[in-house]
């Protein structure tokens, strides 16, 4: 599994570029039931990641740090930021980090192993240190990931989440992000377009926290 992860990481660009990158920027059009929907991701590494979607005029928020995670779902009926439930947070923390969970992965905690292999791929299943288990498929051939798989609950039901991802292309210093990502939550599908990459951008940490809801008016005397 070491072998493999390692090849991977080579393939993404390796150390010497993914060190490079402290923060990133990107700009995409998520598509949902028929509707596009712009999207900004914001990752600074180790320290916070950043999703806000703007749907029909709501914005849908999903934010992590490196303490806990907080949301925004006005389809959900939740306007003001939401704390986000431990293991919501627990499966998708590790997208604070550039380079993904794999890299670096015995640093955060995490422990790998080797599933198997199917006609084109490497099964390795991550387990984080809070017992999150994530299966990546890794192409045998390009070393990149093409799926991931994980779980999640929506309205309090356990979730299988499958993320195809394709369409990598090389950033100025080498590190490689897939262009396209495929959703699938099983109820319904999401599709995202990357525009435009951004990197090293100045951004700052109290982004990633969460906002207190605002407070009422005070009645007039």
């Amino acid at each position: 599994a070491d072998e493999i992860v390692a090849k991977h990481i080579e393939a993404i660009g390796g150390k010497a570029a993914i060190s490079q990158v402290k923060s990133l920027t990107i700009e995409s059009s998520t598509a949902v039931m028929g509707n596009d929907a712009p999207t900004v991701t914001t990752v600074v590494d180790g320290v916070g990641y950043k999703n806000e979607t703007d749907f029909n005029g709501m914005k849908i928020v999903q934010c992590y740090n490196d303490k806990g995670g907080w949301m925004v779902n006005p389809m959900a009926g939740a306007a003001d930021p939401q704390p986000m439930p431990e293991d919501q947070y627990n499966q998708g923390k590790g997208q604070i980090y550039v380079g993904g969970p794999l890299y670096d992965y015995a640093a955060k905690g995490s422990k790998i192993e080797m599933m198997g292999k199917d006609a084109n791929a490497y099964k390795i299943k991550l387990t984080s240190k809070e017992n999150a288990e994530t299966t990546f498929l890794i192409d045998s051939t390009s070393y990149l990931i093409t799926t991931v798989q994980g779980k999640a609950k929506m309205q309090d039901q356990d979730v299988d989440i499958t993320t195809k991802f394709s369409d990598y292309k090389k950033t100025d210093v080498g590190y490689m992000i897939p262009y396209t990502i495929d959703i699938d939550l099983g109820q319904f599908q999401l599709s995202i377009a990357v525009k435009k990459v951004e990197l090293n951008k100045t951004i700052d940490p109290a982004v990633f926290q969460m906002p207190k809801p605002a407070e009422a008016p005070k009645p007039a005397m």
